[in-house]
């Protein structure tokens, strides 16, 4: 059974009230939509979002170690070992047989891997279009800061 501090005042407890009106599953419901879109977006180039997030995160910091790139993708050590398994499998990323430093082994994308992920971002950018495009520029642009300033709030000191 569930035992409540007894301090406490329920009548003084803030609730999360209606749904429709809680930022948190509104925020819930869009990271699902997006992932959704995502994933019908990245299915004809054979991708699934982790691995398109891999691609896209080594296209713009080449060299991580598979700790660095679970980080930046939001997925565990372990599930991004199999990520780039099954990337380095079919010729997309390429890590180094052994570690320059420590045991860190440094990941690349191959040339096949760089044209993959071009397309599977101007697919994913495409999606992201979309779902912006009832909102003006200025709103686009304060969203993101926003959102920045939620995760932050949270401790989140990824970006």
């Amino acid at each position: 059974m569930l035992r409540l501090c007894q301090n406490v005042d329920m009548s003084q407890v803030e609730l999360v009230g209606p749904l429709d009106q809680a930022v948190g599953y509104a925020l819930k419901r869009a990271a699902t939509a997006l992932r959704s879109a995502m994933e019908a977006a990245l299915r004809p180039l054979d991708l699934t979002v982790p691995q398109y997030a891999c691609l896209e995160v080594l296209a713009q910091r080449p060299g991580l170690s598979n700790a660095e790139l679970a980080r930046a993708v939001f997925v565990t050590r372990q599930s991004m070992n199999l990520v780039l398994r099954g990337l380095e499998k079919r010729g997309l990323v390429t890590r180094a047989d052994s570690a320059p430093h420590g045991r860190a082994l440094p990941t690349e994308l191959t040339e096949a891997g760089r044209e993959r992920q071009r397309a599977a971002s101007a697919a994913v950018r495409a999606v992201e279009k979309k779902m912006l495009a009832s909102l003006p520029e200025s709103e686009q642009s304060r969203l993101l800061r926003d959102l920045i300033t939620c995760a932050e709030a949270l401790g989140d000191v990824r970006g």
